[in-house]
């Protein structure tokens, strides 16, 4: 079973704080208005923009509908709540007139995304579409829940430098994932990196990202100039980027920064961005350039903070401008050992084990 701490708070780092209301990276707004909580409003042609509730700091995800034939497609599917549920059923009368869905398509297995999927495929009897490693993933995420925390989890964590009550917050937190994710079909229709996905009049590139999810599907319609980008690129805030019990010697930050590099050198400047979280907007070159430096930058002071030892739990300073509380901990020690195992790789840092687990990390002199 996988060794994963419950992650349904926020999709986004801590690097600047998590927060939708600080100054805008260089990037312009398409539009100055944004649906309403539960509201479908058309913004292209065969394409609608539809926010649902989330109970996180965010407050909302958006979700797209794609004209498919005589229905519609949805790209990415809210949280499995009554809330949403409710959402979804007046948007089923009011905005699409009682037009089927005709697929769903989810861009990665965070619960904000992928939480309704299952229950929307089987309400219409639809396939689900997703990258193999998100649907694997997720699968065995859900079947965790209710189970209890398992040694490897407990391992990390104590190798972080967890206090016996943080610990205790690990354990009582783990495998509740299922409780905010419908039950996935038990077959599903895979998007392929760089394959094209035809719906309705329309042409969608896959393209993939690593580091935020292990692969992270956006769709890009050359034909409109538009890209859905899910999580992976986001107009004011930095999609989170961690190291899970699961895989405790990941490397996710030098993924993310080659899949940034790579939607860089592949998509125009003038692309119109329909991110998960935001308004949709231009200017995404300025915008991967924003989220690489903001990453180097945190690189850059965690080599000079770890020029004493330190545990994951100790560079939090360096890395993090808010509070660390109960209820990002986990978020931000996932994310300091991101960095750490970046430097690690990169021969810049070493790791000593103490008697009690935990790892010291240093800069190599």
């Amino acid at each position: 079973m996988a060794c994963f701490a419950l992650y349904v708070s926020l999709p986004v780092s801590l690097l600047d704080n998590g927060m939708m209301d600080k100054s805008p990276e260089p990037v312009s707004y398409e539009y100055d208005f944004r649906p309403d909580i539960g509201e479908a409003i058309d913004i292209l042609p065969g394409l609608k923009w539809l926010r649902l509730p989330l109970p996180f700091l965010l407050g909302h995800i958006n979700v797209w509908l794609l004209e498919d034939g005589d229905g519609w497609a949805i790209v990415d599917t809210g949280i499995f709540s009554s809330a949403s549920r409710e959402a979804w059923n007046s948007i089923f009368s009011a905005s699409l007139g009682g037009a089927p869905v005709t697929r769903v398509l989810v861009t990665h297995l965070h619960p904000d995304h992928v939480g309704c999927a299952g229950w929307l495929c089987e309400q219409f009897d639809v396939e689900l579409f997703m990258t193999r490693d998100e649907y694997l993933l997720c699968r065995i995420l859900v079947a965790d829940t209710g189970l209890p925390a398992p040694h490897e989890g407990r391992r990390f964590y104590r190798a972080a430098g967890f206090s016996a009550d943080q610990m205790f917050r690990y354990i009582e937190m783990f495998g509740a994932f299922g409780k905010v994710v419908a039950p996935l079909p038990q077959a599903y229709r895979r998007l392929h990196e760089d394959r094209n996905v035809t719906i309705g009049a329309h042409e969608w590139q896959v393209i993939t990202g690593h580091g935020h999810s292990p692969e992270h599907a956006c769709l890009y319609n050359a034909g409109q100039n538009v890209l859905i980008s899910g999580d992976q690129v986001l107009p004011t805030i930095s999609p989170n980027v961690s190291v899970y019990p699961t895989e405790p010697a990941a490397d996710p930050l030098a993924g993310w920064f080659d899949s940034l590099h790579r939607m860089k050198a592949l998509l125009p400047d003038d692309v119109l961005v329909l991110p998960a979280h935001g308004k949709p907007f231009r200017g995404i070159k300025g915008r991967l350039d924003a989220l690489i430096d903001e990453h180097e930058t945190g690189l850059q002071k965690l080599r000079q903070y770890c020029r004493e030892p330190q545990r994951a739990v100790d560079v939090f300073p360096a890395l993090f401008k808010g509070r660390i509380t109960d209820d990002n901990l986990m978020m931000a020690t996932g994310e300091a050992i991101a960095h750490l195992n970046y430097l690690l790789y990169e021969g810049e840092v070493g790791i000593n084990t103490d008697e009690n687990g935990a790892r010291w990390y240093q800069t190599r002199s």
